[in-house]
């Protein structure tokens, strides 16, 4: 392991497994078929791509 893994917080990896349930619940309940359920799920895998995309919207960057 590198000196940069041994610093990281287990705690992150909890915060992104609940975003990851919660997303998850949110783009999954707004389906309407079997194939936009699965493209949901593929969404709240990446979504702190979708989040930091925003926040660099927002700040002008």
């Amino acid at each position: 392991m590198t000196e940069k893994m041994k610093e990281c917080s287990p705690s992150s990896g909890a915060v992104y497994g609940l975003g990851l349930i919660g997303a998850a619940i949110y783009f999954i309940s707004g389906a309407t078929g079997f194939w936009m359920g699965v493209l949901g799920f593929l969404k709240a895998i990446v979504w702190p791509v979708f989040l930091v995309l925003e926040a660099f919207k927002s700040l002008g960057v």
